[in-house]
C-alpha cells in the first residue's frame, strides 16, 4: 500500500504564488508516473499535471501551462506543484495522485491512477 498526503493548499489572491506537497509513503514510488488533479463541486477530477518517474516528462492541462509546475524528488518521495499567477478558477480541492504501473506515459484520466491523497483546498480570491 501507498499512502498519499498532500500539503501547502489555502486562500490565495489572483495572481499569487503557492506551492503544493505531496509525500508518498509505505512503498519506494520512485519508478511510477505521478500526478496532480483538482476537482469542484459537482465537477469530475481533472487532470491538473503529470511527471514520469525521473521526472523527463512532464504535462499539463492547457488551463495551468505556463502557470504550473511539476517536480518531484525521488530521494525524498516528494512531488511538488509550483502554482504561479493564480486566477479564481484555480479553486479546487488538490490531490496527489500515483500510477501503479510501470510505464513511460501520463495517463490525464483518472481511472489510471491507483492511489490517491485526501486532497488540499485552494481558494483563490479575485
Amino acid at each position: 500500500q501507498v499512502q498519499l498526503v498532500e500539503s501547502g493548499g489555502g486562500l490565495m489572491q489572483a495572481g499569487d504564488s503557492l506551492t503544493l506537497s505531496c509525500a508518498a509513503s509505505g512503498r519506494p514510488v520512485n519508478t511510477y508516473t505521478m500526478g496532480w488533479f483538482r476537482q469542484t463541486p459537482g465537477k469530475e477530477r481533472e487532470f491538473v499535471a503529470g511527471i514520469t518517474w525521473n521526472g523527463g516528462q512532464t504535462d499539463y492541462a492547457d488551463a495551468v501551462k505556463g502557470r504550473f509546475t511539476i517536480s518531484r524528488d525521488n530521494t525524498k518521495s516528494m512531488v511538488y506543484l509550483e502554482m504561479n499567477r493564480l486566477k479564481p478558477e484555480d479553486t479546487a480541492v488538490y490531490y496527489c495522485a500515483l500510477r501503479w504501473r510501470v510505464t513511460v506515459t501520463i495517463p490525464i484520466n483518472a481511472n489510471e491512477y491507483q492511489y490517491w491523497g485526501q486532497g488540499t483546498q485552494v481558494t483563490v480570491t479575485s
